[in-house]
């Protein structure tokens, strides 16, 4: 098949909608997407008839609704169009009823404390802005998660509130600086995807990968990144079968996936689509995750999204590259010559600035999780510090606009090579920073802070917000202005004044930075425990609130599963580990130590002793001593969390108490590692892992 007849062929978009309903159904539901108005319940009955038609062309026998609750993952249950009839034979059938709303159960997800066990029934509620498609049989209808009660239990729903307050206030803002024809502001955004692939033999013989996605074991192998000979280097051959089978996969989805490369950890690559719309962006991030196993498995590989599967060499992240659009095609993050259009995107800018600055608590707890904690701060992830990286330029034109100076844009300059056969080439405003954790890319800003494992939703959700708090602001302060000019001017220098402190244009990696952070009074939480609390603080509910995106109820069931679920991590790792220990690992010293016994034993009978050997035993037996002690250890600081009951009160202490006692134990078994015969070992290495895709 042709790529460009792949692309969407497995998605009910405008071609299969203009084909499948009829034209004032299509109009209608066009309108609904391009211009988020609500659906005319009218034209469901057609719209399901005609999708049905689509999807079993396709080879689809049921349908789900597919849905994001609050775990990381996808659910749906999935429903057969067939329908019996009383002749004994059978009819298929797809109601506008079961299009548009399904019921499952409330009380099997993650609710913190909305649902209660006997509380179950849960709706599911058609998403029409995101395009359904056909996979494994099945049609797939994105659809909105909330409780009998009305409260959001899903990642989309406060998603799509937040994109509907940010295009009110966008607009309002727009509107008192000139512009009247951009009807509609949607944030776009391209989440850049980082993962590890290793062999499903390796993995399937790694119990802390099959379980914990990372491995708790593993000593640091003698090759890793330090020759900077894997990044955007030759694909190998086995890789580069599966990134062309992932490519198909995610083009006939409509998924816009554009660049893939090596990344630099051995075993690790990076894929990145093109912008779309926040919310499709997230439904199509879940679908990539999704597929990247999928198809892995397919190839006998495994693909790895955790954070931190490998000590000591990098952890994988997930870039939001974010930015507000107009529905006549403005970027609203582009600069321009234009004086006017550039005074727009200065505001905007600020805009920016102030909404990082005052909620950067809730940004920070955005990305925060177990698996990211293990990540952020090393040095192939930025500091658990929130700044802003907008380049020396930007910043210096920033702060002469709030001066009162001009806001126009300079010209470009051109990089001269020094070959006569090379272009010239456009030298970027700006270089770029990868050690900030939020940057400005020339028409975009990048979060570099997110997880490879984590749902974009609930960043996005923060920026929508924030955002559309500051604009409100900066438009109350316009329209009551006599003159919008110097208002103008004023809100840029009271940006630069009480919120220019957020902007840092060096390196973020540097103990200086950790030290001037502190002196400007930037909230540096360096764990998620201490972060997750941003979703109860008082400001932050109340900026919720405001703008209809969370309830102080949404609010605290989202911060008791954040809780809830680090602390199930990192329980579920240290019994992981504590098994792997007592199975494996353990027993596998033991044994050779004894073959080591042996060997002295039968040494001297001969009259052969070895000081060497000697000594290799007695490092063994130290060694299994060490373990046994750390051990114990673990278990009983995993036996005594059982019994905390208050999920922030366990949480921290899984931080303070196991999380240490597991690393004790690992630098035990390594040290095994190191020194025992490679044969015995009992699970692959990372030598294995690594270098032997």
């Amino acid at each position: 098949m042709e790529l460009t007849t792949l692309y969407g062929s497995r998605v009910f978009g405008d071609a299969a909608m203009r084909k499948y309903l009829s034209r004032d159904v299509y109009e209608s539901l066009k309108r609904t997407q391009r211009d988020g108005l609500p659906l005319d319940p009218a034209i469901a009955a057609s719209v399901a008839e005609g999708m049905k038609d689509w999807a079993t062309e396709q080879g689809a026998t049921h349908y789900t609704h597919w849905f994001q609750p609050l775990n990381n993952i996808t659910a749906g249950k999935h429903d057969s169009f067939l329908e019996p009839v009383s002749d004994g034979n059978a009819v298929l059938e797809f109601s506008p009823k079961a299009l548009v709303k399904g019921e499952p159960d409330a009380s099997s997800f993650p609710s913190g404390g909305l649902r209660a066990t006997f509380e179950a029934r849960g709706y599911t509620a058609w998403d029409p802005t995101s395009p359904a498609f056909v996979k494994d049989g099945t049609l797939y209808i994105p659809t909105a998660f909330c409780s009998y009660t009305g409260e959001a239990l899903d990642q989309k729903t406060p998603l799509l509130r937040s994109m509907e307050a940010v295009n009110t206030q966008a607009l309002r803002l727009l509107r008192l600086l000139g512009n009247t024809s951009s009807k509609r502001v949607m944030p776009t955004v391209g989440a850049e995807q980082e993962y590890f692939l290793v062999d499903r033999g390796l993995y399937e013989n790694r119990l802390d990968l099959k379980i914990c996605g990372r491995t708790l074991l593993g000593a640091k192998p003698p090759k890793g990144q330090e020759l900077d000979d894997h990044y955007c280097g030759r694909i190998r051959l086995r890789v580069s079968d599966f990134m062309h089978a992932l490519d198909e996969e995610l083009w006939s989805l409509g998924i816009p996936c554009k660049t893939k490369h090596n990344e630099v950890a051995p075993a690790q690559h990076e894929l990145a689509p093109v912008f779309d719309s926040a919310n499709i962006a997230c439904d199509h991030n879940q679908l990539t995750m999704e597929t990247l196993r999928i198809v892995a498995k397919k190839k006998g590989l495994a693909c790895l999204l955790h954070e931190k599967p490998f000590a000591g060499i990098n952890g994988s992240g997930k870039h939001d590259n974010y930015s507000l659009s107009t529905d006549d095609g403005l970027n609203l993050l582009s600069p321009s010559k234009d004086f006017a259009k550039n005074r727009t995107f200065l505001l905007i800018l600020a805009g920016f600035v102030q909404a990082v600055d005052e909620y950067a608590d809730l940004l920070r707890a955005s990305a925060a999780s177990a698996g990211n904690d293990q990540r952020l701060g090393g040095n192939e992830a930025p500091p658990a510090i929130i700044s802003m990286f907008l380049g020396e330029n930007l910043t210096s034109q920033l702060f002469s606009a709030a001066a009162g100076g001009a806001a126009d844009m300079h010209d470009l300059e051109l990089i001269k090579t020094g070959v006569s056969a090379l272009p010239d080439l456009v030298k970027d405003d700006s270089d770029r920073n990868r050690t900030s954790p939020f940057a400005f890319t020339g028409n975009k800003f990048e979060f570099r802070m997110l997880g490879s494992s984590q749902s974009i939703a609930l960043t996005n959700v923060v920026m929508n917000t924030a955002l559309a708090d500051v604009f409100s602001q900066f438009s109350d302060r316009l329209e009551a202005a006599s003159d919008r000019n110097a208002e103008f001017s004023a809100i840029l220098a009271d940006v630069v004044r009480e919120h220019g402190r957020v902007i840092f244009n060096g390196n973020n990696y540097s103990d200086a930075w950790v030290q001037e952070a502190k002196r400007r009074g930037l909230p540096i939480l360096n764990s998620s425990v201490d972060a997750f609390d941003a979703f109860i603080d008082p400001k932050n509910i109340a900026l919720f609130k405001r703008h209809k995106v969370f309830t102080a109820v949404e609010c605290a069931s989202r911060h008791e599963i954040l809780f809830e679920n680090y602390a199930k991590v990192v329980n579920i790792e240290a019994a992981t580990m504590i098994e792997m220990v007592c199975r494996q690992i353990y027993p596998a010293v033991v044994r050779y130590a004894g073959d080591v016994a042996e060997i002295v034993n039968r040494m001297r009978t001969a009259n052969l002793v070895s000081q060497s050997v000697v000594n290799q035993l007695h490092s063994l037996t130290a060694i299994i001593d060490q373990i046994d002690s750390e051990l114990c250890s673990l278990r009983e600081v995993y036996a005594r969390s059982q019994s905390l009951e208050d999920p922030r009160h366990r949480a921290a202490y899984m931080r303070d108490e196991v999380l240490g006692r597991m690393d004790s134990l690992r630098a035990a078994c390594d040290a095994a590692e190191k020194i025992t015969d490679r044969a015995v070992w009992p699970i692959p290495t990372y030598t294995d892992l690594l270098l032997r895709v």
